[in-house]
Order: structure tokens, then sequence, then C-alpha cells
């Protein structure tokens, strides 16, 4: 077998030549994020010119931009920032008919976030704001052309999120004193309740939640009656439930709900709102098309590459689409179709440098824990390399309340080119496999949950694929948590691990969550794991913390923390660090002063992934 040949952690971390492209709602321009002064930030070009240079409308040099929106008004777009990883975003407005003005913050209020509601129609939005108060969420009506802020709806103390149409309807969802959740319309003055749904399935069981174009009911997520979660109208004036589509193997494509970068599991009419398709997600995506033009629209999509369909946007007239296609060894690949002429041409492949033969395929693979429940998993291998007893790295997913897709992951690539098998473990509290694998979380935090993990290991170890003495763990976030409770629960499992912004202490991250979090952990955290303001649970958490057990940690250990980071304070690592540097382990600790929960920043990106190739050649062995 020929190896290929070891890619620098640039060639995968370096920003894009482009990304996420979105085509005009007049059809005649492509916006796309591309490196400017080493940050990623918005470009224009005229679709149909061939002389025409794109330019650069936004000019960030401190950190990337990666949420923008075109307006219906061809002279405005929008897009979100925030400060150094703080997660306060601000809208921002550029003037495309003046390409030397300065952006312009809409939202200027300091350690303040702001969240647009819909789209920009009339040259009006509608935006929640925490400016009255850090842990309540109001509604205003923001003018894109003069930047004025107008308060419509203050949050009465227990609304966790709004929703809003350009006709004017503003609705809230609220958790009871009892944990249900309720749907409400706010008519002016006050809040009235229209339906109440089981709030053990909230978040993810009512995702999405999007308000008809009608106004009249609201198209939802639903697992009522069933383990799948499925998509349903809710009316309006009655609260009835109707099933709108389904799928008899999978659930709503939950990954939006976590990552506003994926996909939205609902496909709408540019002009008119209306449903066109529902996007499932089960090894890979699913979509259903439910409007016959649409679904021609689809089929000749799909004929473009058999990655699964991402980012997708069309003109007002639905005949224009500019589509990026997720794919785990060709990344974003991104076209333009005209539905009129049928005709297509690729627009660009945003890592033009990257050989897709050269790089590893990801496999799902379905792995049985040992107490019966089946975990959908990926399995990536080295290319040019006889699969057996290979280094293997267990890389876990954050959340937990997410999961591990089929596609495109640089870092899962880099490790797989260092020599190593990757496996990706979909344990029990992943969403997308039904309620039932969700639930099985609970209460299992450093219990099944870590479990379905070394069952995973064991599994690799069986068919062949991993050397058991040349195991390491690699997770941000949860994923993170899981890498320390792999290290002091099962200290003989892995001979290194890697923790980045990740939980040592269950009590002090729910107690220093951002003060917009901590009201609406009810059903998340606190169902799952515990209230830390109750002893007999405080004491359950701490048992299941790492922080409590730093003792039995043995394995090499890197911790990678962003100083900035409001969900993962840096409070969390420091003091796990601390605790073992006091009894004399050798802790290889990087803290990255302008990052928050995750690095944006390219420099920071490689940074830590040079970090992360040398520390796993060192005691994994592998390529370097």
């Amino acid at each position: 077998m020929t190896l290929p040949e070891l890619l620098p952690v640039e060639d995968l971390f370096s920003p894009p030549t482009r990304a996420a492209a979105t085509i005009s709602p007049d059809g005649t321009k492509l916006a796309f994020l591309a490196p400017w002064r080493n940050r990623l930030n918005v470009w224009i070009e005229d679709l149909d010119s061939q002389t025409a240079e794109p330019r650069c409308v936004t000019a960030d040099d401190n950190r990337s931009v990666f949420h923008y929106e075109w307006t219906d008004d061809p002279r405005w777009l929008i897009y979100l920032q925030d400060t150094n990883g703080d997660e306060n975003w601000h809208i921002h407005r550029v003037d495309l008919d003046a390409p030397e003005a300065a952006t312009v913050d809409l939202t200027p209020f300091p350690g303040v976030m702001a969240l647009p509601l819909r789209e920009v129609k009339d040259g009006k939005t509608t935006v929640m704001v925490n400016n009255r108060q850090a842990t309540l969420l109001d509604v205003h009506e923001l003018d894109v052309t003069t930047g004025e802020l107008r308060l419509i709806a203050e949050n009465p103390g227990h609304v966790n999120n709004w929703l809003s149409n350009d006709k004017g309807d503003l609705l809230a969802t609220s958790l009871t004193a009892d944990g249900a959740l309720e749907l409400s319309r706010w008519d002016g003055q006050t809040l009235r309740r229209i339906v109440e749904f089981d709030g053990s399935d909230y978040p993810v069981g009512i995702h999405p939640m999007t308000i008809t174009p009608d106004g009249t009911g609201v198209w939802m997520g639903s697992n009522r009656d069933s383990d799948r979660t499925r998509l349903v109208r809710v009316d309006l004036a009655t609260g009835e439930e109707t099933e709108v589509d389904s799928h008899p193997d999978f659930d709503l494509d939950p990954r939006s709900m976590v990552s506003p970068i994926m996909p939205a599991p609902l496909i709408q009419d540019q002009r008119t709102g209306d449903l066109l398709a529902v996007r499932y997600f089960g090894e890979r995506q699913v979509i259903r098309a439910l409007e016959p033009n649409f679904a021609d629209v689809l089929a000749n999509l799909e004929r473009l590459s058999d990655g699964d369909l991402g980012r997708l946007s069309s003109d007002e007239t639905g005949q224009r689409w500019v589509v990026g296609f997720n794919h785990d060894r060709d990344p974003g690949a991104t076209y333009l179709y005209d539905h009129r002429t049928g005709q297509s041409r690729l627009l660009f492949r945003p890592l033009p440098h990257l050989d897709p033969a050269t790089l590893a395929p990801m496999r799902p693979v379905t792995i049985g824990a040992r107490d019966g429940l089946a975990l959908p998993s990926y399995l990536t291998l080295p290319v040019g390399i006889e699969p057996r007893g290979l280094p293997l790295v267990l890389v876990v997913h954050g959340g937990p309340w997410y999961r591990d897709s089929w596609g495109f992951d640089a870092a899962v690539q880099l490790l797989a080119n260092r020599g190593y098998a990757v496996l990706q473990v979909n344990f029990r509290g992943s969403t997308g496999y039904g309620k039932a694998h969700l639930k099985a979380a609970i209460g299992e935090f450093a219990g099944k949950m870590h479990d379905d993990l070394i069952d995973g290991v064991n599994w690799a170890v069986e068919q062949g694929y991993a050397d058991p003495d040349r195991v390491a763990i690699f997770g941000g976030s949860y994923g993170g948590y899981a890498t320390l409770v792999g290290v002091t629960f099962t200290p003989d499992v892995f001979a290194a691990a890697i923790d980045y912004v990740g939980i040592s202490d269950l009590a002090n991250f729910m107690r220093t969550l951002p003060p917009i979090a901590r009201p609406h952990l009810a059903n998340n955290w606190h169902a799952y794991v515990g209230d830390p303001d109750d002893p007999e649970q405080l004491a359950d958490m701490m048992a299941r913390s790492p922080i409590t057990k730093v003792d039995q940690i043995r394995a090499p250990l890197l911790v990678i923390q962003g100083a900035n980071d409001v969900r993962v304070v840096q409070a969390e690592s420091d003091n796990l660090v601390d605790a073992l540097r006091g009894r004399g382990a050798d802790i290889d600790y990087l803290v990255q002063s302008t990052e928050g929960h995750g690095a944006v920043n390219p420099e920071n990106t490689i940074e830590m992934y040079q970090r992360v190739s040398a520390f796993l050649a060192k005691h994994l062995g592998g390529r370097t």
C-alpha cells in the first residue's frame, strides 16, 4: 500500500478560498465568505459577469464572520459578529451601494446579545435583545435602513424563545412551573396561551418551530405518541396538532438546533415561505420533497454530487439555485443551477488543494452497547495502511444533545492522515435517533453514556482495527467532559487524552453559565444531570465530576481552553490543571486568549491542531 503525503495542518485548517455561498433574491449576485487579512469576510460578485471582480463588503480583521443574510432590498446585507468569542452577537449592516462606507453596528450595546427572528422584509426585521435585563430577551422591531430599534414586547420573565413573521405575528415559548412547554401569542400587552407540550421533549422534540406563511399555524417537530420526531402543524386558533410529514425510520434533521451553520430541516420558498421539502438524517441525509416543482429541482440538484445537499438558496422566482454539498472527502463543492435551462456549473471548491482521492472515507457502522442499545457510529480508517492493530482516537461530540454525522471533518482527516483509526460514537443522549435513544441518557452522565464509549473502543479492538494499548480519547465541550471521565473513571483504557473546553465540575459549569441560559436548565441539564441547588443532587453530580477524581488520572493529558469561553469558563480547565500540577503531574495546557467556546481564527485553530498532532504522535506513535 502507498501512504498519502503527510498533510500540513495548515492545508486542513487555513481559511477556505470560498465558502457559504448564497444567491441574491433577484438572482444576479452571489455572496460568499472568503479571506480578507486572514479572516473570513463577506464578498459579493456578479453571477453573470465575465469581467467584474468580486469585492469584499465587510472588513473585520479581528474575527472571522460566519453568519450573514441578504435582505429584500438589494442595497442592504446584514451579518452577525461577537467579540472574541463571547457570544454576545451584534447585528451589523452593510451598504452594498456604498463600497467605501463602513459597516454599521445596529445593536451597539456592550455585553448584550441581539438575534434576528426573521428575514428582513420591507427594510425591517424582528430581533431579540437582552439589553434591559441580562436574563431576559425582549422583542424589538429593527429598521435596517435607519437603525431605529422599537420595543414590541417585554419578556414577562419566563419566555425562553420568540417567533415572528413579516405579518406582525409574535409568539413565545416558555417553561411552566411544572416543566411543561407552553406556546403563547403576544396580543400587544400580554401572552395568551395556545397549547402546552410535554416539557421533557424540550428542546429536541419541538425543533424546528416556524410560523406558517399565512400566520394561522406553526410548523414544528413533534414526537408526541411517537419515538421519531416528525413534522406537524399546530393550529394557532385551536392548538390542534396535525402531521405534515414524517419518515418511517429517521428524525427530522436536528443538527441546526445546536449549530446554526448547519442546514435547517425545513426548505421553504424564498418568496412565499411555502414548505418545499423536509430534511431527515440517518446514516446519511434524506430530503423529502413536498411540492412537485421542487421535486424536479431537487432531483437535478442531487445529480450534481454524490454528497449530501447542504446550504441551499434560490432567487425569488425559484429558478436559479446555489447549492453546496456536504461530503466526507470533497467538502463544500458549490454549484449554480438554472431550472429554466437545466444548466449547471461548478462555482468553487472551498479547499481546492485537497485531493479527494487521498482523503479517508467515513463509514457508518452500528455498535451494540452492553445493554443492547444500538449505537450508530462512524469509522474512518487511514488510507494506504493495513487496517489492523492501528492506534485509535475516539472522538466524542459535544452537546451532548447533538450527533456526529457523515461529512467532511478536518480534525478527523488530520488524524486519519497521521495513521490513526478514528471512531465517533453516537452514545445515548445523542439527537436524531429517536426519543428513547435520547432519554436513555437521563441520569447516566459518567454512567451508561460513558459505557457506550468504552463499548465502542472494545468493538474496534475486537474487530481488529485498534491496538488496545494505543487508544486516545479527544472531545470538546461535553466531549471534553467525556474525555475527562474517560481518564478518571476508566484510567486503564486510554494511553492519551485531549480535553478541549471540557467540563470538569458539573455544578460549577451550571452555576457559571451565561445569565441568559440559566433560567432554562430545567428540562435539559437539571433533568439529565441534576440541580446543584439540591444538596442530594449536588452530591450525585459531584460524584460524576472528574474534578473529584483527578488522583485517578495516569494518562498524558492535553487541555485546551478559550479564555473568553462563556459556556465552559476557563476555571473549569484551570482548576483541573492546578489540581494535577499540585500532585506533580506533567500536563500540557494551552489557553487561547482571543477565543471562546471553540477556536474561530485560523492561527488559533492551526496552533491547536499542531499541538494535538504532536501530542498524539508522542504518546500513540502516529506519523509526524
